[in-house]
C-alpha cells in the first residue's frame, strides 16, 4: 500500500479503540471508525514497513452484523460507533477487545487467571445522566445548531435531536433551547476567533429522582450579555414543564460565564436563574451531592454493576480492622462503598473540588472512618503514614504515573483491584506488577458507555508469597549503581539495610 492511494477492503476485526484491521495482502491496514465485516474504500494516510493506516472515504457494503437501530445522526455524529449492531454485539467486539489486551501479557504469568467475560449495562439506550453539547453550526456561515461535533470536526456541530443514548427529555431540552437562541440570532463562540456569545449547554439528570440541572454556558461579550436574554431561556425551559412535557422536575436552571480560551466547560462565574446548583443522587443505598462540574459516572444504572463488580472482587476482608487506599478517588464513592467493611479509607485525588465533594458526601452518608486528600497520589504517597491492607487504584485514562507504580508496590499489600476505562493503559501498568512478584487473578470487563468505543476493565491482582523479590540483588552489582538508581530499588523493595548503599 502506498500514502494518497485509494483502495478497497474488508474490515477483518476492530482493535480497542475503534481500529478497523483489513489485511491486502502481506500489509495491515487500521481504519478507524469501521466495523467488522463492512466492505470499505479508504485512502491510506501513512505507510511503512506492511503497516498502514488510512481515513474511511465511504462504507460500499454494510457488514451482515449491522441489524441494530442506529439514530438519524449515526455516522455523522462523532459520539457513537457501534450503533447500528445489536447489543449482543457489540458486547462480542468490545469482550474480545479486552480479552486480547489482556492475554498479551498475562501470558507471560505462569498461572492462569480466570476471564468473565464482559457485564452489559442495565439500560442500553437513554443511559446517559449528563451531555455536555456544543453551540456552532454545521457548516461554515450555516444556521445555529446546538449539539456534539461531526466526526472528524473541531468546528461542525450537528444538531442531535434524535440521539438515543439520552431520554426524550434531554432530547425537548436541547430542541426548546436551541429553537430559542436561533430565533434571537445570537451568535455562538468562534474558536480560532474568539468572538461570540453561546458557548455550551450542560444537562445532568438523577436517574432516581427524575431532578434535572441544566447550565448555560456563554461568553460575557456584549452586546448579547443581557438580562432579558437570559430571562427568555429561563423561561423556554419552564415553559416545557409547564406543559407537561418534563417527566421530574428542574433541580436549577444556571448561567456559567466562561471566558476562557480554551474549549473547556469552566465557570468564572454562576448564576442561579431557578432552583439551586445541585441535586442528590443515589448509588447502591449511598447519597450523592451531584453538582455540575461533579464527576461522577454518567451511567447511573451501569455504575452499579460496576461498582458491585468492584465489591465481589474485594470480597471478604475479614476482622474489619483494615486500611484500604482508594487511589485517584474521585468523589469517593468506592472509598465510602468500602467504609463499612473496615477500619479506615484513604482517598487520595488530584481534583480539589472532587474531594471536597467527596468530604460532603462521606458526612452525608454518615461515614466517619474515610479521610480524603487533595493531591497527586505521586506525591501524597510520600507523606502517608498509614499502611493499607488493600489498594483500590481508579487512575484516569492514562492509567498510573510511572513513577507512583513503585510506590504503590512497594507497600506489597496481598491484593490490589485496579479499575481501568482505558485496557490500553491498564495492560502497560500491568507490566510492572507482574515484573514485581504480583499475578492477575481474574478479570471482566462492564459496559459502562453502549454504542461508544469505550469500556471498563476491573482486575483482581494478588501478591505471590513464594515469589523471591527481584530486588534482591547481590552487593557485587550495587557498587555501580547511580543514586537515583538505589533510590528507586530500595523504595522498591522498602528494605532497610539499602541505606548502606
Amino acid at each position: 500500500m502506498k500514502k494518497g492511494q485509494v483502495y478497497e477492503g474488508v474490515v477483518e476485526r476492530v482493535d480497542f479503540p475503534n481500529k478497523g484491521i483489513i489485511r491486502m495482502g502481506d500489509d495491515i491496514c487500521i481504519v478507524k471508525n469501521s466495523l467488522p465485516g463492512q466492505l470499505i474504500r479508504f485512502r491510506v494516510n501513512k505507510a511503512r514497513k506492511g503497516k498502514a493506516e488510512a481515513r474511511l472515504l465511504e462504507v460500499i457494503e454494510q457488514s451482515p452484523l449491522e441489524s441494530g437501530n442506529p439514530c438519524s445522526h449515526f455516522g455523522v455524529c462523532g459520539g457513537c460507533t457501534y450503533l447500528s449492531l445489536p447489543y449482543k454485539e457489540q458486547l462480542d467486539i468490545k469482550e474480545e477487545q479486552v480479552k486480547k489486551l489482556l492475554d498479551s501479557v498475562l501470558r507471560k504469568q505462569k498461572e492462569p487467571y480466570v476471564w468473565e467475560g464482559i457485564k452489559g449495562s442495565p439500560r442500553e439506550y437513554e443511559y446517559r445522566n449528563k451531555m455536555e453539547f456544543s453551540f456552532g453550526d454545521e457548516w461554515k456561515d450555516g444556521p445555529l445548531s446546538l449539539g456534539m461535533h461531526r466526526r472528524g470536526s473541531f468546528y461542525d456541530v450537528v444538531n442531535v435531536t434524535d440521539c438515543r443514548i439520552v431520554d426524550q427529555y434531554y432530547r425537548k431540552i436541547l430542541d426548546a433551547v436551541q429553537t430559542y437562541f436561533a430565533s434571537c440570532n445570537v451568535t455562538y463562540y468562534h474558536r480560532l476567533r474568539h468572538v461570540g456569545y453561546l458557548r455550551h449547554l450542560l444537562v445532568r439528570k438523577a436517574s432516581g429522582t427524575g431532578e434535572i440541572l441544566v447550565a448555560l454556558v456563554t461568553t460575557s461579550q456584549e452586546p448579547w450579555a443581557s438580562a432579558d436574554l437570559i430571562k427568555g431561556f429561563r423561561e423556554c425551559l419552564l415553559d416545557l414543564k409547564e406543559k407537561n412535557e418534563l417527566l421530574g422536575t428542574y433541580a436549577g436552571i444556571l448561567h456559567i460565564i466562561n471566558d476562557s480560551l480554551a474549549d473547556v466547560v469552566k465557570s468564572d462565574r454562576t448564576d442561579v436563574l431557578y432552583g439551586k446548583d445541585f441535586f442528590y443522587e443515589e448509588l447502591l443505598g449511598l447519597q450523592f451531592k451531584v453538582s455540575v462540574f461533579s464527576f461522577f459516572q454518567t451511567n447511573t444504572h451501569g455504575a452499579e454493576v460496576l461498582y458491585q463488580t468492584v465489591r465481589e472482587y474485594i470480597g471478604n476482608l475479614g476482622g474489619g480492622q483494615q486500611t484500604v487506599f482508594d487511589l485517584y478517588s474521585g468523589t469517593g464513592t468506592i472509598a465510602q462503598m468500602m467504609a463499612p467493611a473496615v477500619s479506615r479509607v484513604v482517598g487520595v485525588e488530584i481534583v480539589e473540588e472532587a474531594v471536597e465533594a467527596a468530604k460532603q458526601n462521606a458526612k452525608l452518608n454518615g461515614l466517619t472512618n474515610c479521610r480524603f486528600i487533595a493531591g497527586d497520589v505521586l506525591k501524597v504517597l510520600d507523606e502517608l503514614t498509614e499502611k493499607p491492607d488493600l489498594i483500590i487504584l481508579d487512575p484516569p485514562r492514562d492509567g498510573i504515573h510511572p513513577k507512583a507504580l513503585p510506590k504503590i508496590i512497594a507497600y506489597g499489600v496481598d491484593r490490589i483491584v485496579y479499575i481501568s476505562c482505558k485496557p490500553t493503559s491498564l495492560v502497560r501498568d500491568l507490566e510492572m506488577f507482574l515484573e514485581n512478584g504480583y499475578v492477575v487473578e481474574k478479570g471482566v470487563a462492564v459496559d459502562q458507555f453502549p454504542w461508544t468505543a469505550n469500556v471498563e476493565t476491573v482486575v483482581l491482582l494478588s501478591k505471590l508469597k513464594s515469589t523471591t523479590s527481584m530486588y534482591m540483588v547481590n552487593d557485587m552489582y550495587a557498587e555501580s549503581w547511580n543514586d537515583e538508581v538505589k533510590d528507586t530499588y530500595a523504595l522498591l523493595a522498602n528494605q532497610q539495610d539499602f541505606d548502606r548503599f
